[in-house]
């Protein structure tokens, strides 16, 4: 097993991609599938390095939904047709907001 850090860093890194490929905002994301295809590739990742972080890292952030990060993940995968770029536009500002403080809260106690 490795240690979270590495888990955390990634989850970390993958945000700041995701960040980057939808700089340009809403419209110009949607209108992108170049971004589409990397944002989703970094929401992929970052929710295998999720699943793989220790209980103990994710008691303690408990507003995190780990359990539907890893939910999402297996849609990602599985269901990729079915997958809503409106819906994904709204995990990236509501939900991996919230990932975002939570990771970076467990790398500074680390």
């Amino acid at each position: 097993m490795k240690d979270d850090r590495i888990y955390l860093e990634h989850i970390r890194d993958c945000i700041q991609r995701i960040r980057n490929d939808t700089i340009g905002g809403h419209e110009a994301f949607l209108a992108d599938r170049k971004s589409q295809d990397a944002v989703l590739r970094n929401l992929q990742t970052l929710a295998e390095s999720a699943i793989r972080l220790s209980a103990h890292s994710k008691s303690r952030q408990p507003e995190v939904d780990w359990r539907g990060i890893a939910g999402f993940r297996n849609v990602l995968v599985h269901n990729y047709l079915g997958v809503n770029m409106e819906r994904i536009c709204v995990i990236l500002q509501t939900d991996l907001p919230v990932l975002a403080a939570a990771v970076d809260a467990l790398l500074a106690s680390k």
